[in-house]
């Protein structure tokens, strides 16, 4: 469960984080009205639970309330990534002479919780750290013990903050991890903390994801679920029951089981190509499931090309590409590439299949090389 901006900061100020003055609106009017009662330049943030708002034009900067209305006006109805907007966060807009990222968030390879700290706030901390990895700290929270004062201090000394700034940085820390613990959350992020010109810090963004599974024991968290607010995608797919989340890429992605589609995901990423969703088709998947699965992806218009990717054990690789060919013969298809990489039981009945029905699909032999090919097609899409 994503959590939109205004919520993630109602969490922040329950726990004692500084957050600009703000109120969220559902009209022009609500807008204008906000916008002069906090006076002076505002920005109005569309509230949508995914990142890359300000990319895709869902963030304006207004310099006086009749400003603010017509941003509004432009936003409020928009489709911005999927999302109808429905409301907008007007906050004051605030003077900041620093940036900084901070974030908890799961770590499954070593099983704990991960701070993550960077000087590089306001970007997208995949690219700091695979650009600069320098630039990016890490601590590692002992489930029994939490985030420790040492590991704290070994944060912001290793992430280069200022001296200065150390103190108030690891009061940030200390709350987020936390609220981070409390919520049973898998990531609680602050992109930018912002640091003002007077000196002080505020949480300028904000992201909370919670965990679907522990929202039994968060019943006030479970009624901000608003369904509407989710991405159409990730609706028709629930409805479908198939276990589909809506990422920022162009690439898209079915795979069977939870751990070879996050594989997938890295593996894609890493030859240079960024996933435009999560779908695992689960084990032992038949062809009506494949079937439906590949109706999501391909109605996604960011989709500029698509990676099956098959292990068969239970899931029989003939009956995958049953299920391929049984959709893309009912499906008015947009000319979307499709790249198949098929493991295990009955691969080569299922390879052999896809091949004789010549329907431009591309079949590839290792998961590195199909994982290769299918960005080369984004790009070249």
């Amino acid at each position: 469960m994503r959590l939109t901006e205004a919520q993630s900061k109602a969490i922040f100020r329950d726990g004692g984080l500084p957050v600009p003055d703000g109120r969220v609106a559902s009209s022009p009017d609500e807008v204008r009205q906000i916008a002069g009662e906090l006076g002076g330049r505002v920005a109005v943030k569309v509230q949508i639970p995914i990142g890359g708002r300000g990319k895709a034009g869902g963030i304006r900067i207004a310099a006086t309330p009749d400003d603010a209305a017509r941003a509004a006006s432009e936003l409020i109805g928009a489709r911005i990534r999927g999302y109808e907007v429905r409301q907008v966060l007007v906050e004051r807009a605030a003077a900041v002479q620093r940036e900084y990222y901070l974030s908890v968030t799961v770590d499954r390879s070593r099983q704990a919780a991960v701070a993550i700290f960077s000087t590089a706030g306001g970007m997208d901390i995949e690219e700091v750290a695979e650009k600069t990895p320098h630039l990016v700290a890490k601590e590692w929270a002992d489930p029994l013990l939490g985030l420790r004062d040492f590991q704290v201090r070994r944060l912001f000394e290793e992430g280069g903050a200022p001296a200065e700034a150390r103190k108030e940085l690891a009061r940030f820390a200390r709350i987020l991890y936390e609220l981070f613990r409390r919520h049973d959350a898998q990531l609680v992020e602050i992109n930018p903390l912002a640091q003002l010109e007077d000196g002080t810090l505020v949480a300028l963004d904000g992201k909370v994801e919670i965990d679907d599974n522990a929202l039994f024991r968060h019943p006030d968290l479970a009624a901000m679920r608003e369904v509407e607010g989710d991405h159409p995608l990730e609706r028709a797919a629930r409805e479908q029951h198939l276990a589909y989340v809506k990422l920022d890429g162009n690439v898209g992605i079915i795979g069977n089981g939870a751990g070879l589609v996050m594989a997938t995901l890295d593996m894609v990423q890493r030859e240079g190509g960024r996933p435009a969703n999560f779908l695992d088709i689960g084990g032992g998947a038949r062809a009506d499931v494949v079937e439906r699965a590949l109706r999501i992806v391909l109605s996604d218009p960011d989709v500029k090309s698509v990676l099956i990717n098959v292990f068969g054990g239970i899931t029989r690789g003939d009956e995958v590409a049953r299920g391929m060919l049984q959709a893309l013969g009912q499906l008015e298809r947009r000319s979307v590439p499709i790249v198949v990489r098929l493991a295990g039981t009955r691969a080569e009945e299922g390879r052999a299949l896809l091949v004789q029905a010549g329907r431009g699909i591309e079949t590839a032999p290792t998961f590195q090389q199909a994982a290769r090919r299918v960005v080369e097609l984004a790009a070249g899409a």
